[in-house]
């Protein structure tokens, strides 16, 4: 069998075992290239392919090629390589991402030396907790290690001294992306957002399942009361933007117009209240959310919400159901959705980011802006605008 009916039939044991991986393939370009080590994302023009090393492909087992295929694949869809230029460290970036993404991919799919983390589990670090996390963690066991000359751990002390000595993937295609401007990194954003969307509408039509990473639904069975004043704090905490709604009635002469019936004027605000879907915000803490943004919506306002982890996953108007398609469970980034309400203060009051607050931004917000941490999260005063918790 030669490499492209390999690629072919794998594509296809991929489509029937993983429907939304499978679709999601099939809507990216595919290449065969020699100067690569074993795979990779790679640039095209101002788009995402899929580059293959030939020798390395043909070297692995139909196991192993499935769950390189999706490995590529989730380094896209949790947007990897756009904000990989945001880590100082490579090498350890790298392997905090490979170390996200692998717990997504079934045991028997990764090959040998593939990163999991139950290979550290004395560390007791978080699982499905998002790259930034990972990374962080890996920088403090560096640390660690740099000082005490071990951490403690005999795989995570291996795994150090592998990348120190640069034994582990390191992305080399990604480089490609590294001089992208800011435009061209959003066009490309926007790109695999209409390809994710595409492969979940091609997914769903086809009666499969969406994988949990990518997309889960949180209900809530039952409102408690809310943990912070929202009343207050829409009377208090909103800037001039606000919809006009008129309203006929009869009761009113309308002094104009003698036969008309007069007109009653309402004004209401329009909240932009994002949502933290990076991995690192569990369920709980979501439900937690959603609690209160019914509440929110119960005290007569206007709601879009907009989810976000690494990039914007979705931007949809809440209309008080007790339940929410979760996408994302990537990395996070605060920067994609304050700049989404910098450039449409107009059409929001005020922005509420609701998230456990594990992350920073260097983008200023040019309106008001309250960051609501979870119940059990740290907290993160140097987040710009009014920072709260939630607690009871």
């Amino acid at each position: 069998m030669d490499k492209a009916q390999s690629l072919s039939k794998i594509s296809k044991d991929l489509m029937l075992k993983e429907p939304y991986y499978g679709f999601f393939l099939i809507m990216l370009n595919k290449v065969w290239r020699k100067d690569l080590p074993t795979a990779g994302v790679s640039k095209q023009n101002i788009n995402y392919q899929l580059a293959i090393n030939e020798e390395f492909w043909t070297g692995l087992s139909d196991d192993h090629k499935m769950g390189l295929l999706k490995h590529e694949l989730l380094h896209i869809a949790f947007g990897h390589l756009v904000s990989f230029s945001s880590f100082s460290n490579k090498k350890l970036a790298n392997v905090a991402m490979d170390m996200e993404i692998n717990q997504y991919i079934e045991d028997s799919w990764l090959p040998e030396g593939g990163i999991k983390l139950e290979d550290y589990a004395d560390l007791k670090l978080d699982k499905k907790a998002g790259c930034r996390y990972y990374y962080d963690q890996l920088l403090r066991l560096q640390d660690e290690k740099d000082k005490n000359g071990t951490t403690g751990n005999t795989p995570m002390d291996n795994l150090l001294d592998d990348i120190a000595n640069g034994n582990v993937p390191d992305h080399s295609t990604w480089e490609e992306f590294e001089d992208l401007t800011d435009a061209e990194k959003k066009l490309i954003e926007k790109q695999v957002q209409k390809i994710l969307q595409d492969a979940k509408e091609q997914t769903v039509k086809k009666r499969g399942n969406m994988p949990g990473e990518i997309e889960g639904l949180i209900v809530i069975e039952e409102i408690t009361r809310a943990k912070f004043d929202w009343k207050g704090y829409i009377r208090r905490f909103t800037g001039v933007s606000t919809k006009v709604f008129t309203k006929k009635i009869r009761r009113k002469e309308n002094h104009r117009y003698e036969d008309n019936p007069g007109l009653k004027i309402k004004m209401r605000q329009h909240m932009l209240l994002a949502i933290d879907t990076s991995g690192s915000v569990s369920d709980t803490e979501l439900t937690e959310f959603m609690n209160e943004i019914h509440h929110i919506y119960k005290a007569g306002v206007d709601i879009t919400i907009v989810q976000c982890d690494t990039s914007i996953k979705s931007i949809q108007p809440y209309k008080g159901k007790n339940e929410i398609s979760v996408l994302g469970r990537g990395g996070t980034e605060f920067d994609p959705v304050l700049d989404y309400y910098n450039a449409n203060l107009k059409k929001y009051t005020s922005l509420v980011y609701f998230t456990d607050g594990e992350c920073y931004t260097s983008v200023k917000p040019r309106s008001k802006v309250l960051w609501v941490l979870s119940e059990r999260s740290g907290m993160n005063e140097d987040l710009p605008g009014q920072v709260i918790k939630l607690e009871l």
